[in-house]
């Protein structure tokens, strides 16, 4: 029996507690699930498409197929995309834990993930009997461990820290992996939420044209509609690239019944042809983070990095547990640092995914803590 450790926000439960008993009651931004509602278009989508007794393809429809294809065109300076070099996925999770498996990956094997990352990279070579290495740069690996490299995921922007890899570092990365023979899977489903130098700029990914020079070999882009359109409890995303892979994932995909279903595909397909629900999404995460960062700094944390994504990334240079429990005094939950890997720790991820009024009490309390010394 595969025995995987515990679920990390298992370890939350006490602070939770300890946050819900202030009087005005608990403001949880530890765990980033939107809470604004998904547009009208969307579920418009779902609705007419829900008359769907037969079974779904694996592959997703050519007008979904085509959909994400524009959409990397449009919104991922992308272009050449192969319709056919693309699959809808149950959320992007499922496809960051089963990939290493899928490629065949076993014991001896090397997957590389960021030095602070979402745990379930770890996960997926686990599971595939793979070694996982926290690294950002190959150049750092021991050769020994170097020369088994055989999947490099990059998250960029970063979850949790906010970290955008510019044409530079990403271009650099796919040649090195390149030399090595290994796949480079790219996590992407911030790139919608850039701010400052980023606000407004497109974010690149690994299918950019400046990055891979238009071509897709052994490169596969993960995306997410959860984020940007609010669709985390549709399950939707996709994954895309790699025209020697692509027939292989979709064809185990098909063994094992991992299939979106055709109502969730249809309201995917309109939601990539629709840009103006994600912009008035950003602005309200704009909003949002307008408040907190301040309140936090008075509170005195200070901000790194978090250049996108929907992620503080905050450190008060203590023990993690320090500031959880010094948030949770206040009402306030937040993510663990020490959940993202050794790095992590001194850090908490503070989520800008709570209603106006939770993140506003939130910004009270916490500039209302700095008054008070």
């Amino acid at each position: 029996m595969l025995i995987l450790p515990d679920y990390p926000w298992d370890a939350l439960a006490p602070y939770q507690q300890r946050a819900a008993q202030h009087p005005d009651g608990v403001v949880n931004l530890s765990i980033g699930t939107p809470v604004d509602p998904t547009p009208e278009l969307i579920r418009g989508a779902l609705a007419a498409a829900s008359d769907a007794p037969g079974y779904p393809t694996t592959h997703g429809t050519p007008a979904l197929r085509q959909a994400i294809a524009d959409w990397y065109a449009r919104r991922r300076n992308t272009t050449g995309l192969d319709p056919a070099h693309v699959m809808p996925t149950v959320g992007s999770k499922e496809m960051v834990a089963w990939l290493p498996l899928l490629l065949g990956l076993g014991a001896g094997d090397v997957v590389v993930r960021p030095q602070v990352a979402y745990p379930t990279y770890d996960i997926g070579a686990q599971l595939a009997g793979a070694t996982a290495v926290a690294a950002d740069d190959l150049d750092t690996l021991d050769p020994a461990v170097r020369e088994r490299v055989k999947l490099i995921w990059v998250n960029s922007p970063g979850n949790p820290t906010g970290i955008v890899r510019d044409v530079d570092s990403l271009a650099a990365l796919v040649a090195d992996a390149r030399s090595l023979g290994a796949v480079v899977a790219s996590d992407e489903c911030y790139a919608e939420l850039g701010w400052g130098a980023w606000d407004g700029v497109q974010i690149p990914g690994i299918l950019d044209d400046r990055v891979c020079g238009g071509d897709h070999t052994g490169l596969l882009s993960v995306y997410s509609l959860s984020k940007q359109s609010n669709l985390a409890g549709y399950r939707a995303a996709f994954v895309a690239g790699a025209p020697d892979l692509m027939p292989h994932l979709v064809n185990s995909r098909k063994h094992a019944g991992m299939i979106v279903p055709y109502p969730v595909q249809e309201a995917m397909r309109v939601a990539l042809g629709d840009d103006a629900h994600v912009a008035e999404q950003k602005d309200r995460y704009r909003a949002r983070r307008a408040l907190l960062v301040p309140a936090l700094e008075a509170f005195g944390l200070r901000i790194d990095h978090s250049e996108a994504g929907l992620y503080l990334w905050a450190s008060a240079d203590e023990d993690t547990w320090t500031t959880i429990g010094r948030l949770a005094d206040r009402g306030i939950v937040a993510g663990p640092g020490t959940f993202y890997g050794e790095a992590g720790n001194g850090y908490v991820r503070v989520a800008l995914t709570a209603t106006d009024e939770r993140i506003a009490a939130a910004a009270d309390r916490l500039t209302g803590a700095a008054r008070a010394t």
